[in-house]
C-alpha cells in the first residue's frame, strides 16, 4: 500500500448542538477516485474544504505531503483582477506547467477563453473553474459537485478527463451515472463518522444498505438485552439485587446507548398533491417551429402527449431545450404550427433558476405564501413545521430567512412547495440540480407514481433512465439544427436507437461502396484459383442467414413501435432492445463477410 499524499484523521467541527463532524477519517494514495457521498448537510463540502486548506477543524490532524500539488474547484469563483476567462484559467498554472493545456480544456469546456468573467452565466463560470484546476493536472484534485449546470455532451467529456487523468481525486456529486464512472472507492459521511468502501460508487448503496439493517439489528438486540435485565431487577431475589450493583450499573450504560443511539438521518416522505384528472390528450403540437434572428431553434415538430406520460428533453445546453418546453406549456407562441393544450391542467413548474425564490423570506412564509400557520395538502389542513419536517427540516428552521440554506436546501425547500399545489401536470426544469442522492430517490418515486404527466429537463442520465417514457433529443447533438426527434424509453434506450440507427447507415454506405467497386476501368484478371469448399458454402448460405436476421429486426422493430410497450412492460421493452442491437452487430458482421467473399470470387474468376 502506497504511503498517502492526504489524511484528515479524527476530525470534530461543531456549531453547537450535535457536531457536524465527530471523528471523520479520509486518508488519500496516489490513484485514489474517491467519492465523496452523504445526505446535504452531512458535511461533506466542509470536509472537503478542510481538506484544501481553506477550514479548519476544532480539533484532529490534517496531513498534506509536502511535495503534491492540489486544486479545489470552489462552487463560486473569485473572477476579481482578471479581464478574460483565459487569464483566470492561466492563473492556476504552476511554473513548469503546459500553458496549452489551458487552451485545450477552454476548447472542449465550449469557451473561447476570451469571456468577460463578469458577464459569464452559471454553467459557464462552472466551465471556467474547472479549466483552471485541470489545467495543472495536480496531484490531488478536489472537485464539489462539478457537474451542476453541465449539459451531456460535457458531463461525457468531463468523464473521460478524469479516467485518464493521473491526478487523484476526491469528488462530491449527485450524478449516479458520473460517480460510478469515475470512481474505484466511497467515503460516506453519516451522522459526523465516516467509513470508507474500496470501491466504486456502484457497490455503494447496497453496501450502506447492509450496513444500516446490521446497526438496526444490533439495536433490537440491545433492547431486548435491557428487558432481560429489567425482569431480572423486577422479579431477582432482593438480596441479589442489593448486593449485585455492578450489574444495576451495568444496566444503566445499556439505556443510556440504547437511548442516545442516533438513528440514521430521516428519508423524505412526500407524494404530489393530485389535482382533479386532465383530459386524455395533454398537449398536441402540430408543425411547430421557433428562430430567433437567423438561428433556428426549432423547425417543424409535431408531437402528442397524453396523460401518464413522463417526457424528459435532453441536449446540449443553448440547443434549445427550455424553449421548447415553454411552447409546449403554452408560456411562449410558436413562430408557426399549433399547440393545443388538454382540458382541466393544472400546472406546477420547478424552474432551474429558482427565480420564484425571495431569499428573505422565512421557510413557513414561503411555504403557505404568507397565509397563517397552515397550508392545504391533498385536501387535509397540516401544520407548516409537521410538513417541513417530511422534508427533513427542522420546526426551529420555520422563521429562518432562506438566503441562509445550502444549494440542495433550497431545491428541496422548492420541491416542499410545488408538492403541496394541486397538480395534473408538472413541469421540471433541471429537478435534480443540488438534490442529493436520497431525496433523489424520493423525487424519482414522486414522479414514478404520479397518476398526471411529466415533463421534465434533466442532464442526469441515471434519472432518466429511471423515470420518462420517451425522450426528445436534437437529431444533431454536436451541432443543433432546429430539428427534434422523439425516442421510446429513458437515455440508455435512446442511445441504444441511435446506434442502431448510425449502424443501418454504416451498412448501406458499405454495401453501395461494394457496389460501386471499379468495374468499367479494371481489366478482367485471369482466374487464380477458387473458393474453398467453406467459402463456396459461406458465399451461398450467408444470403439466407441474413434474410432471417433481418426477418427478426423487423419482428422485434414492429412490436417495439408499440406507443405503450415501454409503460406497460420496461422489462420487455429492454430485452427486446437488447437483442435487437445484437441482431443489428450480428447483420453488418455478415454482410462484411459476404461482400468480401464476393469480391474475392470476381477476382478469382476474372
Amino acid at each position: 500500500m502506497a504511503p498517502p499524499i492526504l489524511k484528515l484523521d479524527d476530525i470534530f467541527l461543531s456549531f453547537g448542538g450535535t457536531p457536524l463532524l465527530a471523528g471523520a477519517n479520509m486518508q488519500v494514495e496516489p490513484g485514489d477516485r474517491i467519492c465523496l457521498v452523504g445526505r446535504n448537510g452531512s458535511g461533506k463540502s466542509t470536509l472537503m474544504k478542510m481538506a484544501a486548506g481553506l477550514a479548519e477543524p476544532q480539533s484532529g490532524e490534517i496531513f498534506r505531503h509536502p511535495s503534491v500539488t492540489l486544486r479545489y474547484l470552489h462552487q463560486a469563483p473569485d473572477f476579481d483582477g482578471f479581464s478574460t476567462v483565459r487569464a483566470y484559467a492561466e492563473a492556476g498554472l504552476g511554473p513548469s506547467d503546459d500553458p496549452y493545456r489551458v487552451a485545450y480544456l477552454l476548447e472542449h469546456l465550449g469557451l473561447t477563453g476570451d469571456e468577460d468573467p463578469a458577464q459569464l452565466s452559471g454553467g459557464e463560470a462552472r466551465r471556467a473553474a474547472l479549466a483552471r484546476v485541470m489545467a495543472p493536472e495536480p496531484d490531488i484534485l478536489l472537485l464539489d459537485e462539478p457537474t451542476n449546470h453541465l449539459d451531456l455532451p460535457t458531463i461525457e467529456w468531463l468523464e473521460g478527463e478524469l479516467v485518464k487523468s493521473r491526478s487523484a481525486l476526491v469528488v462530491i456529486s449527485h450524478d449516479r451515472r458520473f460517480l460510478e464512472k469515475v470512481s474505484n472507492a466511497t467515503v460516506w459521511l453519516d451522522r459526523g463518522l465516516s467509513r470508507r468502501l474500496n470501491q466504486g460508487f456502484g457497490q455503494f448503496e447496497a453496501w450502506r444498505d447492509q450496513i444500516l439493517e446490521a446497526e438496526e439489528l444490533e439495536q433490537h438486540k440491545l433492547g431486548k438485552e435491557i428487558e432481560r435485565e429489567e425482569h431480572w431487577l423486577r422479579y431477582g431475589v432482593t438480596a441479589r439485587r442489593k448486593r449485585n450493583m455492578r450489574r444495576l450499573g451495568a444496566l444503566q450504560d445499556l439505556r443510556s446507548k440504547y437511548r442516545g443511539h442516533k438513528g440514521p438521518q430521516g428519508s423524505v416522505q412526500a407524494s404530489a398533491s393530485d389535482a382533479q384528472e386532465s383530459g386524455k390528450l395533454v398537449i398536441e403540437a402540430e408543425k411547430i417551429t421557433k428562430a430567433y434572428g437567423e438561428r433556428t431553434i426549432v423547425s417543424p415538430f409535431s408531437m402528442r402527449v397524453h396523460r401518464g406520460d413522463c417526457i424528459g428533453l435532453v441536449g446540449p445546453n443553448g440547443a434549445g431545450k427550455t424553449t421548447l418546453l415553454k411552447m409546449l406549456t403554452g408560456q411562449i407562441e410558436p413562430d408557426s404550427g399549433t399547440v393545443k393544450l388538454g382540458t382541466n391542467l393544472e400546472i406546477a413548474t420547478l424552474d432551474q433558476r429558482r427565480e420564484d425564490l425571495n431569499l428573505e423570506d422565512t421557510l413557513a412564509h414561503y411555504l403557505t405564501d404568507g397565509r397563517g400557520e397552515n397550508l392545504l395538502v391533498n385536501g387535509e389542513q397540516r401544520h407548516v413545521t409537521g410538513y417541513m419536517k417530511e422534508f427533513l427540516f427542522q420546526p426551529e428552521q420555520a422563521r429562518t430567512p432562506i438566503k441562509n440554506l445550502s444549494g440542495g436546501e433550497r431545491a428541496r425547500l422548492m420541491l416542499a412547495r410545488i408538492l403541496s399545489r394541486p397538480t395534473n401536470l408538472l413541469i421540471l426544469d433541471e429537478p435534480t440540480n443540488d438534490l442529493d442522492i436520497e431525496t433523489l430517490d424520493l423525487l424519482q418515486e414522486i414522479v414514478a407514481g404520479f397518476s398526471g404527466t411529466v415533463i421534465l429537463v434533466s442532464h442526469d442520465r441515471d434519472f432518466l433512465d429511471r423515470t420518462v417514457t420517451s425522450t426528445i433529443a436534437p437529431a444533431n447533438p454536436d451541432a443543433p439544427d432546429g430539428r427534434w426527434i422523439e425516442y421510446a424509453g429513458g437515455y440508455s434506450d435512446m442511445m441504444a436507437q441511435k446506434k442502431g440507427a448510425a449502424d443501418e447507415k454504416k451498412r448501406a454506405e458499405k454495401a453501395e461502396k461494394a457496389r460501386s467497386t471499379d468495374t468499367t476501368t479494371q481489366a478482367p484478371k485471369a482466374a487464380k484459383g477458387k473458393l474453398s469448399f467453406k467459402q463456396k458454402f459461406a458465399l451461398e448460405n450467408l444470403p439466407k442467414e441474413m434474410e432471417k436476421a433481418e426477418s427478426e429486426i423487423a419482428r422485434r422493430e414492429k412490436e417495439m413501435a408499440d406507443p405503450n410497450l415501454f409503460t406497460k412492460n420496461p422489462t420487455r421493452f429492454s430485452t427486446l432492445a437488447s437483442e435487437l442491437e445484437k441482431l443489428r452487430d450480428s447483420v453488418t458482421k455478415m454482410e462484411e463477410e459476404w461482400l468480401e467473399l464476393e469480391m474475392l470470387r470476381e477476382e478469382l474468376e476474372g
